[in-house]
């Protein structure tokens, strides 16, 4: 049921008395976020949370599945804001991620689709990371900071634990109760030891771009409209290679409301080569007080 204004307000409005700025009442440092009115987050008990560093978020137990595949240079650079750009070749990075062992969410947990893409952003200054197209999480929480705070694409999607056959596992997205995504990975052989020390330098430090743009009130615009980027860091344990596949499922409207069009852009695109699948057991850090503005 919708709340009418108080007959006061509506007089006051037909008096064409000056508006001002709505502040809540801030009585400390950050972390304010909507409804910002009942102050800032609340912050754990001495002893309950355990950074591994200021302002870093671990994910203690993270089980990933990550897939990638070539496909049309021109139909994935449409999806690119500018001034970034593609580096190198025109490829998906699709990765499934079962994340346990939160700290932040005191020792919550949620699971992760996303679909990345290497990109470098060409403004005044110049950096390359990884940008991601969209991500799905099973969880509002983890949404609503990446989105809000961080310029992150993150949208609700229903995502499977991974289960877990002999050596293949496999997972799906689901919105709706309509399947979106089926991702598989099997023939699992453990990567040789020179490898994976090669994969652990490689997943220990990496850079998430992102573009933050919240619409105006009325969608006719952006209030804010701008690149981000979010370092972070993976700690490897074990790592598989593996032969992956996929299979992305269109959308109707009706079956999809709001996030059709972007899985069907996802489905549009050609899977012209998979090139590589890799499954990995380890944890994650992200080091979100280091989460900048690009210019």
């Amino acid at each position: 049921m919708l709340t009418m204004a108080p007959a006061a307000t509506v007089a006051a409005a037909a008096a064409d008395e000056p508006t001002h700025t709505v502040q809540p009442r801030i009585n400390g440092p950050g972390g304010y976020m909507m409804p910002a009115h009942f102050g800032p987050l609340a912050r754990p008990a001495p002893g309950e949370f355990k950074p591994s560093g200021p302002g870093d978020a671990p994910y203690g137990d993270v089980q990933s599945i990550f897939l990638s595949y070539l496909t049309d240079v021109e139909m994935l650079s449409r999806y690119l804001p500018i001034p970034f750009e593609l580096t190198g070749e025109p490829v998906v990075n699709v990765s499934y991620s079962m994340n346990r062992s939160i700290d932040w969410l005191a020792g919550g947990s949620y699971n992760i689709i996303g679909v990345n893409v290497p990109a470098t952003y060409k403004g005044v200054e110049k950096v390359s990371g990884s940008y991601p197209l969209v991500l799905w999480e099973n969880l509002t929480d983890p949404i609503l900071t990446g989105r809000e705070a961080q310029g992150i694409p993150k949208i609700y999607g229903d995502i499977e634990d991974h289960q877990v056959s002999g050596d293949s596992w496999r997972t799906s997205l689901s919105r709706n109760g309509h399947k979106i995504l089926d991702l598989r990975a099997s023939s699992m052989k453990p990567v040789a030891p020179a490898a994976l020390e090669n994969l652990k330098k490689l997943f220990s430090h990496g850079v998430m771009l992102g573009w933050k743009y919240i619409p105006n009130e009325n969608f006719s615009g952006a209030a804010l409209s701008y690149a981000t980027a979010f370092p972070t860091g993976s700690s490897l344990r074990e790592a598989w290679n593996a032969e992956g596949g996929l299979e992305w499922h269109r959308q109707t409207w009706s079956q999809n409301p709001t996030q059709s069009h972007i899985v069907n852009a996802m489905q549009s695109l050609p899977i012209k080569e998979i090139r590589a699948c890799l499954v990995t057991k380890g944890s994650v850090v992200l080091h979100s007080s280091k989460v900048r503005r690009l210019t």
